[in-house]
């Protein structure tokens, strides 16, 4: 396998804008799966379909940027 290089991973930069008071209980549990305790923090995940769909779930309460 010499000279194939392995292509890096997507990442993805999540940032929590909206607050999650008064939304629905599984929201609230995406929005700390996806490891966010306190508006305007930003955490970052790899690219994968299942933290594709928790974002997708609460994109309204998110800011999503690729790295």
């Amino acid at each position: 396998m010499a000279g194939k290089k392995k292509a890096a991973a997507k990442k993805l930069r999540i940032t929590w804008k909206r607050s999650a008071i008064g939304r629905a209980e599984d929201q609230k549990r995406t929005i700390a799966a996806l490891g966010l305790h306190r508006l305007n923090q930003t955490v970052t995940h790899l690219d994968t379909p299942a933290i594709r769909g928790m974002v997708d779930k609460v994109r309204h309460l998110v800011e999503i940027k690729e790295v």
